[in-house]
């Protein structure tokens, strides 16, 4: 069985961040990195056994059905963006997709067939967000529209967010996907801003405030997945791993997670053999995005200043009548339909851009 052990504490890092001064400042320091939470306090992990998942999609379901009304609605046309260079990213005429990640589907089932210790093997695998435990798109969004709560859900609050995409850039997996056309960029600066918001999953974050299960563990007729404490998952996974002669994934990539795999076959078989790009996350070793010190740094030093352009932005959205729905969806907005032709005005999304 694959080995898990707990990562040591970095000290270099500790000494780069005394010698900027911020060694005591525990409140400046990204989430993941303050002192562990008490019992009462932990996050919530879920845990998936990727030995019951037969691929049937009814989470995918689940969740596309519980999460439209978050969905974007964009205006048209798009805004001529400066430089002429920055790509339109429109979804809203492919919704029907399920077979990858984007701003209408934040859930898709990965697949992975091949031989392993000489019998063959098909995995499916549920991927979304991993809701890091020290998420680098929620620590380094320049804007504050990114953010961890305090039970472990990593969201993109829709109001503020400028779709400049650093959270997709720091993300190990290139989760967050761009929808053009939508947003307060198109109240602020429509040439000039990010072209969009960022979408992903927020493990259905108001479903949960309300002592209900996510969708998609919900509606899973397998019980594939299941919900709970980090501590209690993480026990379940080595025991349920331990038990399949098995192994884990999500317990230590990217630092932490609490998204939790357990698998029969290894991962970096599983790896090799689902189809990887734009939408499609590997299950590589995710190094820690957050080990660098300059984004240590960066993390410590600007957090303060993200907090307050939040503060200014969620004013901004609530001025220029952005209250429920990032201002993009005032009276007046001619929306795009499903049914509508693609916009014009740029290129649509490319599944062969370089997303590395």
């Amino acid at each position: 069985m694959k080995k898990h052990t707990s990562p040591s504490p970095d000290l270099s890092r500790r000494r780069f961040l005394a010698s900027l001064g911020l060694g005591g400042l525990g409140l400046l320091l990204p989430q993941g990195a303050q002192a562990a939470k008490s019992p009462a306090d932990e996050e919530l992990a879920t845990l998936h056994d990727l030995s019951k998942c037969v691929g049937c999609g009814a989470c995918v379901e689940a969740c596309r059905e519980t999460n439209a009304p978050k969905f974007p609605e964009p205006t048209r046309p798009f805004p001529k963006m400066f430089p002429s260079t920055v790509k339109v990213e429109d979804w809203s005429t492919k919704r029907q997709i399920t077979d990858r990640l984007t701003p209408y589907n934040w859930l898709y089932i990965q697949s992975a067939r091949g031989q392993f210790q000489g019998q063959r093997f098909e995995i499916h695998i549920p991927r979304r967000c991993m809701h890091c435990q020290n998420p680098p798109c929620a620590n380094l969004c320049p804007w504050g529209a990114a953010a961890r709560q305090k039970n472990g859900v990593v969201r993109i609050d829709d109001q503020i967010c400028l779709g400049g995409a650093k959270c997709k850039t720091v993300c190990p997996w290139k989760i967050p996907m761009r929808q053009t056309g939508v947003g307060l960029y198109l109240k602020l600066m429509p040439r000039y801003g990010g072209n969009g918001v960022m979408y992903k999953c927020d493990r259905c974050f108001d479903r949960l405030a309300k002592g209900q299960k996510p969708a998609c563990i919900e509606a899973c007729p397998y019980e594939v997945q299941e919900i709970g404490p980090r501590s209690e998952m993480v026990a379940k996974a080595h025991a349920l791993a331990r038990n399949m002669g098995g192994y884990i994934y999500g317990e230590t990539e990217n630092g932490g997670t609490n998204s939790l795999y357990v698998s029969p076959v290894p991962f970096d078989i599983l790896d090799a053999a689902v189809t990887t790009g734009p939408g499609k996350p590997d299950l590589a070793k995710a190094p820690d995005m957050m080990a660098d010190e300059t984004r240590m740094a960066y993390a410590a030093l600007f957090a303060p200043v993200a907090g307050i352009v939040a503060g200014v932005l969620r004013l901004g959205s609530r001025l220029t009548g952005g209250d429920k729905d990032a201002g993009s969806k005032g009276d007046n907005d001619k929306k795009a339909k499903p049914s509508e032709p693609p916009d014009t005005s740029g290129p649509t999304p490319d599944d062969k851009e370089n997303w590395s």
